[in-house]
């Protein structure tokens, strides 16, 4: 249940615990923001109609995500992922997907770590203690329940006003299913690893298995991950780690290549890594052209583990202040609350930007780990038409040549009846779209359509 912030602290104790002196030890320096120079706006295509229905994902932009999933970059290895899950003092634990190291970027590795991390505080806890957790996605209520059915008081601060995280649905009759802007797409693994530990998300599922590519000429091949494959294993041999563009590149392969160029595209658009960033020697999985989507309300999920859980929304955590004693969070509104311990599901983007302030500055393992990840962008974009104005039946497309950012497109007609495309952007292209107004991010999906519709006839001499 939703509770007010007046209403805890009623009976909450507003004293802030006494912290410890910083370690005296050289802070990581965090990695700059990554800022993007937008170039020339295209022009909307004629041959592309206005879409009746609309609605996008902002997640690169989003304050209280700064991202959409993790990712290795170059230099980093799935340790750094245990690192950030080491509770600090037994009083500060931490869950959400980059904490994972068997299921990072996923709706699966978010549960694991909420569990994970639940567990952890049920071990260290006494009877009686009371339990905070930051952030109601999926990993938060997944730490929360655990700890809840274990009879201990816990209390949920999410930072937005609705709880779910990057589990986002919207609802509305004039669609011919539920409008899905997070993770809804998921790999036959995740699928039966869910079933396995009796975790239904949604029970409503289309599968999107046929694939196609696009170009200016018109249908060709579908994309082939093969000169990825090779190039990554050329690169195991090499005595560093490089970016996977700097592997493809060693193997004599041109990531600007048209057919690579969507392989890698499809890459980003599904791990959210950026190839000129990601690791070769541990690379982001290429999904095969097959996923399956989940078309239910995702946040009913979400409300069936909050039954009896207290709530706080619109309550963003600012500082986080520890010792052996307890922790003390202090609200964006200034106000300071007192618990006996905490587990942190704030996005891997929000921690690298310190959107919490830690006090005393975390371990400096945590630290180094934290920088040395990678906040992966993917951005989602769900266009309704009144009816269809291309002629590929496949329910996956692959933009091959051209310019427009959004190269991975979804045909929902064949599942659903009704034309719906859904546009999947990953990677630095992400950032980029979700910086764009609402305008002009329409204008530059109907141009990433053109090659599907039918092309303007030429002009007689």
């Amino acid at each position: 249940m939703s509770i007010t912030r007046r209403s805890l602290l009623v009976g909450a104790g507003t004293g802030a615990v006494a912290v410890l002196l910083a370690a005296c030890t050289p802070e990581p320096k965090p990695k700059p923001t990554r800022t993007t120079t937008p170039g020339p706006k295209p022009s909307a295509p004629a041959n592309v109609p206005v879409p009746a229905g609309w609605a996008r994902s902002t997640w690169s932009t989003d304050p209280y995500s700064f991202g959409a999933i993790s990712y290795l970059p170059a230099g980093a290895d799935p340790t750094h992922r245990d690192t950030l899950a080491t509770p600090v003092l037994d009083r500060v634990f931490f869950a959400g997907e980059a904490t994972d190291a068997n299921s990072s970027g996923t709706v699966l590795g978010a549960i694991d770590s909420g569990r994970r991390a639940g567990l952890g505080v049920l071990a260290a806890a006494s009877d009686a203690e009371r339990i905070a957790v930051i952030g109601a996605g999926a990993a938060g209520v997944a730490a929360a329940r655990i700890i809840a059915d274990a009879g201990h008081p816990v209390t949920i601060f999410e930072a937005r006003e609705r709880t779910g995280g990057r589990l986002l649905t919207q609802s509305d009759d004039d669609w011919p299913v539920p409008v899905q802007l997070g993770a809804w797409l998921i790999g036959e693994d995740d699928v039966a690893a869910l079933d396995s530990r009796l975790i239904t998300i949604s029970d409503k599922r289309i599968r999107l298995d046929t694939a196609v590519g696009w170009s200016a000429e018109g249908a060709t091949d579908s994309i082939d991950d093969t000169p990825i494959a090779q190039a990554i294993e050329h690169a195991s041999t090499l005595p560093t780690d490089v970016p996977l563009a700097g592997a493809l590149e060693a193997d004599g392969a041109d990531p600007t290549e048209p057919a690579l160029a969507a392989a890698l595209a499809w890459l980003a658009a599904t791990t959210g890594a950026d190839p000129t960033r990601a690791s070769s020697w541990y690379p982001p999985e290429f999904s095969p052209d097959a996923l399956n989507g989940l078309t239910g309300d995702l946040s009913a999920f979400i409300d069936d583990n909050l039954s009896e859980i207290d709530v706080t929304l619109a309550s963003p955590v600012v500082r986080v202040a520890y010792d052996d004693r307890g922790v003390s969070l202090r609200m964006g509104t200034g106000e300071s609350l007192s618990f006996d311990r905490v587990i942190v599901t704030a996005p891997l983007g929000v921690l690298q930007q310190q959107g919490i302030e830690f006090a005393p500055a975390l371990p400096f393992e945590h630290r180094g780990a934290i920088a040395d990840l990678a906040a992966g962008y993917i951005e989602t974009v769900w266009m309704r038409f009144d009816e269809p104005f291309w002629d590929a039946e496949e329910t996956i497309w692959h933009v091959v040549g051209g310019d427009g950012p959004i190269r991975t497109w979804l045909n929902l007609q064949p599942v659903t009846g009704e034309p719906v495309l859904v546009g999947l952007v990953g990677g630095e292209p992400a950032a980029e779209f979700a910086a764009l107004s609402s305008q002009d991010a329409k204008v530059v999906a109907r141009a990433s359509l053109t090659f599907f519709a039918p092309q303007p006839d030429e002009p007689e001499n």
